[in-house]
């Protein structure tokens, strides 16, 4: 997820949020990892909209199975919805179960029998789901979290798209389908959309099949036979020109609206360039069958960096004249970050929202690397520089944040300076304590080893001690699990028989000292 930079309302909603929560009693809470009873395995979705009502009607096969234990119960997910049925699969026969569903938040399933653990079983669920009428509330990176967005869909808005996107994260994705919404899961998935026949569909994975569906409708399926965590499914659909790129025999695409379609290569042409980049630098080859770029409307964040299919706002489309006036500091750094989400993020997902650092602080650091190869040490300096700055604005909220924290009042306050520039800075700051071909070795450790899972820093620092022999407790106890930074001051003493100037630097900062390699 893209956080927005140099942006005073970004800045007083987290001190906005700073403030609230410092008024609840975080120590004395433990945000564990979410426990798993039963785990995914395949999510298959049969959807189709209603405009009018702003509705989506919904078939579900959900393939689960028990984590550790048996089991006769289990708990989803599911925002605000209508349920209908809940049933086992049983050789092709649907089996009614019990569930309540009393606080349109929670469908508890009684399963009828014990679920031996590593045994799969299929539950079908239809239902109704009503974003608009779901209560769910927002973050500073993600203004709101309804999950599934209809944009203009009377088309009361004269030179207005219609359009239909999801956003899934934190957990935005439980509001248009049942599911486990929490990181730490992993399924695969076959997503089928029943649209009018005049509108392009994008979701994860491959398109598989198109048919017609009467009445002027066309039922396209789309499958995703890689595991991914429930937050990152998505599904755009509307009126776009798509523009094909390939990169090593695989699909690169970009969705926009027919008006800034002849633009789309000088928007996104270089993604080519960045994944051969990115897969060259980690000695992980981007991981996914395609990597596809969309741009909707009124989206509620920068950007979003859903399995296979990236979602960007309407930022992200300009016509030749506009896009005079970009520059690195924009769409193109954007790119950067949600494409290398597609490691860190989508392949090896955080195992927890108090582990985001996992997703966010590479994704920042991303935007460095990029900027040094394509333009320079120079503008990855600059990209640094830039980066730690924006920590800095954020003031005192920032300040006292452990770049790892268990004891947040809201997930959603994860998404600020510390998860994101901070986070960028001290990957930067270990890259140059370690060196670059220890650090990007170490790396790739970390993505092998936990491929298609979770990770959390402890991960990351096993990986990187591997490889360089190392303790590194010092550096990841001080960085990860400490809040603050060095404040220093600086004082100058002229010896003046020996003509020497001396310049002593002391840090000043509570907490004790804090080691700092740059260059």
């Amino acid at each position: 997820m893209r956080l927005l930079h140099n942006s005073l309302p970004v800045l007083l909603t987290l001190a906005t949020l700073a403030s609230v929560s410092a008024q609840q009693p975080t120590a004395t809470i433990y945000r564990a990892t979410e426990r798993r009873i039963n785990d995914l395995v395949h999510t298959k979705l049969d959807l189709q909209f209603d405009y009018k009502k702003r509705y989506a009607y919904g078939k579900e096969w959900l393939t689960l199975k028990p984590h550790a234990y048996p089991t006769d119960s289990l708990r989803l997910d599911a925002k605000g919805m209508d349920i209908k049925t809940v049933a086992l699969m049983s050789n092709g026969t649907a089996q009614p179960l019990r569930f309540s569903y009393n606080d349109e938040r929670n469908l508890r399933v009684n399963l009828g029998k014990k679920m031996p653990p590593g045994a799969n079983y299929t539950i079908y669920i239809e239902y109704t789901a009503k974003p608009d009428e779901a209560k769910v509330k927002g973050s500073a990176a993600i203004s709101e979290a309804k999950g599934l967005y209809f944009i203009n869909p009377d088309s009361t808005v004269a030179g207005k798209p219609v359009q239909i996107w999801t956003q899934g994260e934190t957990e935005g994705s439980s509001v248009w389908f049942p599911t486990i919404d929490r990181p730490n899961q992993k399924t695969t998935s076959e997503i089928s959309l029943t649209v009018p026949s005049k509108y392009v569909t994008l979701s994860n994975g491959a398109l598989v099949s198109q048919k017609p569906a009467g009445a002027g409708l066309r039922t396209d399926t789309w499958k995703m036979e890689q595991p991914h965590a429930p937050y990152l499914f998505m599904l755009a659909i509307g009126d776009f020109r798509i523009t094909k790129d390939t990169w090593r025999g695989k699909e690169v695409s970009y969705y926009l609206e027919p008006k800034y379609a002849d633009q789309a290569r000088a928007v996104f042409g270089k993604t080519p360039q960045m994944m051969e980049f990115f897969s060259k630098r980690l000695g992980v080859d981007f991981p996914w069958n395609k990597f596809a770029q969309v741009v909707a409307r009124d989206f509620v964040s920068g950007a979003m960096e859903n399995t296979t299919a990236s979602l960007y706002g309407e930022q992200a489309q300009g016509t030749a004249r506009e896009l005079l006036d970009w520059e690195y500091a924009g769409v193109e750094r954007e790119i950067a970050h949600e494409l290398f989400h597609h490691w860190f993020g989508d392949f090896v997902t955080t195992e927890s929202w108090s582990n985001l650092t996992m997703n966010e602080s590479f994704a920042n650091f991303s935007e460095v690397l990029w900027a040094e190869h394509a333009y320079g040490p120079d503008a990855g300096a600059a990209q640094a520089d830039r980066s730690l700055r924006n920590y800095l604005r954020g003031g005192p909220s920032n300040y006292e944040k452990p770049l790892v924290r268990f004891q947040y009042a809201d997930k959603e306050d994860m998404f600020d300076g510390v998860s994101y520039q901070k986070g960028g800075s001290i990957l930067n700051m270990l890259r140059a304590t370690l060196g670059e071909e220890v650090f990007f070795q170490g790396l790739k450790r970390y993505l092998t080893q936990n491929a298609f899972g979770t990770g959390e820093p402890h991960q990351l620092r096993l990986a990187l001690e591997e490889v360089s022999g190392q303790d590194l407790n010092w550096f990841f106890n001080q960085w990860y699990y400490r809040a603050g930074h060095p404040v220093v001051t600086i004082d100058y003493q002229w010896d003046a028989p020996r003509k020497r100037q001396a310049v002593v630097v002391r840090q000043t900062q509570t907490g004790g000292f804090l080691s700092c390699r740059c260059w």
